[in-house]
């Protein structure tokens, strides 16, 4: 049997996006079968993964999980959950050479795919002879930088966060220096030599997926084919197999009976990623432009951060929507709006008739979803690399 494996971050946004790849791969060579190497770390686990993982296992028989054990952490020795993700992949290697070894006895592995957050494992790979591709969950608008990243470490000597200037890489606008991605910001911290060591790995691969497509981003797509952002060494091939778009979720969700009520095009959608939260005074202000604006609404509201040192990393509670927003706000917005705890399912909402715009915080995973279905996008970037995907792919439109 050929098998391939798949290693993503334990990340839920990473994990859904290698699960789509996985059944992509199966749809195309219906004789191959998939193993997700599946690490679901106590420290950041939302309680979501479990159920997912067992939903996917029962709808995709040649897509498996390989369970790799939990590593326990102390949260407050790490600056960052991106420390923490790759401290948690750094250990997990030993772990990873156990699942290969105990895979190849029985299959044929063809291919070791891995998140990029994954890096590490490239070692472990070619201990087994396996050619090794990225799956980079990102558009290619953000590899375009991060290929040149090392370029820029080599011409420069400041941090990104000192430089006061703007970044110009091949195929990209410039950019921002303060937009970088917020463990780049300062090269004196292990974050930083970190991720500069992740982006030198990625010529070292077979090739690299890219969950975009070429109309999407045609200009940053021809800088990385032709080479540009690599100027000193050759580029892998590139792979673009996008939009990959998980499948709509609950369809019997309260938000989309309510969506089935309403007038074609005339809500907003308020949306921020399983990570995205704001503070109580963001979530009252918030409140405040929605209640003046006068327009229909569905907005998914999520517990402003714990100021416990101990429980930043920690998933929030599920929020009192009569604390965290203004007095009488539900019961004056309630014939036009509807406020969801926590969760909905976006891309059933992003795909609904009644669904006219999307306030979003430009995860990769939201923008594909938001153009898929032709839904305007206001940006409000919060993390990671959505400062200047948001600059790249939303503003050009």
């Amino acid at each position: 049997m050929v098998t391939i494996v798949l290693y993503p971050s334990p990340r839920m946004g990473h994990l859904i996006s290698m699960v789509e790849l996985g059944k992509l791969i199966t749809q195309h060579h219906p004789s191959y079968s998939v193993i997700i190497l599946t690490l679901i770390p106590s420290l950041i686990n939302t309680g979501a993964t479990v159920p997912y993982i067992r939903h996917i296992s029962a709808a995709f028989p040649s897509i498996t999980f390989h369970y790799l054990p939990d590593i326990p952490l102390d949260p407050l020795l790490f600056p960052s959950m991106e420390a923490i993700v790759l401290e948690l992949i750094r250990r997990s290697n030993p772990n990873v050479i156990n699942a290969l070894r105990s895979i190849s006895e029985s299959s044929n592995i063809a291919a070791f795919i891995i998140d990029f957050f994954c890096t590490v494992a490239m070692s472990v790979a070619r201990c087994f002879n396996l050619p090794v591709y990225y799956f980079f969950t990102s558009g290619s608008c953000c590899l375009a930088l991060f290929l040149y990243t090392p370029t820029i470490h080599r011409t420069t000597t400041e941090s990104f966060k000192d430089m006061n200037t703007l970044i110009h890489s091949p195929g990209l606008p410039p950019i921002p220096s303060s937009d970088m991605v917020g463990p780049m910001l300062d090269r004196t911290t292990t974050d930083y030599s970190v991720f500069l060591e992740i982006c030198e790995g990625f010529p070292k691969s077979d090739g690299i997926i890219i969950n975009t497509f070429d109309s999407l981003e045609p200009r940053v797509i021809k800088a990385i084919t032709d080479g540009v952002c690599l100027p000193d060494q050759p580029t892998p091939p590139i792979y673009c197999v996008g939009p990959l778009l998980a499948a709509g979720g609950d369809d019997s969700h309260e938000c989309l009976k309510w969506l089935d009520l309403q007038p074609t095009g005339s809500v907003v959608f308020l949306c921020f990623g399983s990570s995205g939260v704001f503070t109580s005074e963001q979530l009252k202000e918030i409140a405040k432009g929605l209640e003046a604006s006068g327009h229909r609404f569905l907005w998914v509201v999520r517990s402003p951060p714990s100021k416990k040192k101990e429980d930043r990393f920690l998933p929030p509670p599920e929020p009192e929507l009569d604390v965290v927003l203004p007095e009488g706000f539900l019961n004056r917005t309630k014939e036009r709006g509807l406020v969801v705890k926590k969760w909905a399912p976006q891309v059933a909402v992003l795909g609904h008739k009644s669904v006219g715009g999307f306030v979003t915080h430009c995860g990769w995973n939201s923008v594909l979803e938001a153009v898929s279905f032709g839904v305007p996008m206001v940006g409000w970037p919060l993390y990671a690399e959505q400062r200047f995907v948001i600059c790249f792919n939303i503003l050009k439109f």
